[in-house]
């Protein structure tokens, strides 16, 4: 269930973070009422996750980080925004430090 409310954060925060280029500075009111939802969602999700005991380091660093590399992943297929090699190379160390993250907190 821990991880269910992590991805839940997650893809609330994509979802707000894709929305607020969409809202055109707020200017737009329904991606920014989207924007609005979603990050509250996120960090009521991820209070969630704290609550039932993962830690912080390893709940946020996980949450930022496949954040992070969603966002870029549909900026691309949205917006178009380009991905270097160099850029998909720091997506594949993010995906590494994650999972590094994860690895050193087991017991």
């Amino acid at each position: 269930m821990t991880w269910m409310l992590l991805a839940g954060a997650i893809l609330a925060e994509v979802t707000g973070t894709v929305c607020l280029r969409m809202s055109e500075g707020f200017s737009r009111i329904v991606p920014t009422v989207v924007v609005a939802v979603g990050y509250v969602s996120a960090f009521v999700l991820l209070s969630m996750v704290l609550k039932r005991g993962m830690p912080i380091g390893i709940a946020y660093g996980i949450w930022a980080a496949v954040g992070v590399a969603l966002v870029a992943l549909a900026g691309a297929v949205i917006f178009g925004d380009g991905l270097t090699r160099v850029q998909i190379g720091g997506l594949v160390l993010v995906a590494g430090g994650v999972m590094a993250l994860e690895m050193g907190g087991a017991h």
